[in-house]
């Protein structure tokens, strides 16, 4: 009889177990489930925004290759107007660009 009640016990109490182990696990699956899906929103809000910059960077690089190449030239021309007198020794901080 008392073998009974103890195995009776360790069953009951395996069981008890068992049963919190599973609603543990359930709840950290959905509450994984929730942050994959918060995760999943924040990487396309991110992409998105990536490609803003992306196309706002590739529009500031190519203005500042049209300025360089319109300086440049401004500087060649420069050079070229006083290269007679020698004014500027070569030298293209004479011209006021950098």
């Amino acid at each position: 009889m008392l073998w009974t009640v103890v195995w009776v016990v360790l069953v009951l109490a395996t069981l008890v177990g068992a049963f919190l182990l599973g609603r543990r696990l359930w709840r950290s699956a959905v509450a994984l489930g929730a942050e994959l899906s918060r995760a999943s929103e924040t990487l396309a809000a991110l992409s998105e925004r990536v490609e803003e910059l992306e196309a706002a960077a590739r529009a500031a690089r190519d203005l500042s290759v049209r300025r360089w190449a319109r300086t440049s030239r401004c500087w060649a021309r420069a050079c070229r107007s006083c290269a007679t007198s020698g004014a500027c020794g070569g030298r293209r901080a004479a011209h006021g660009t950098r």
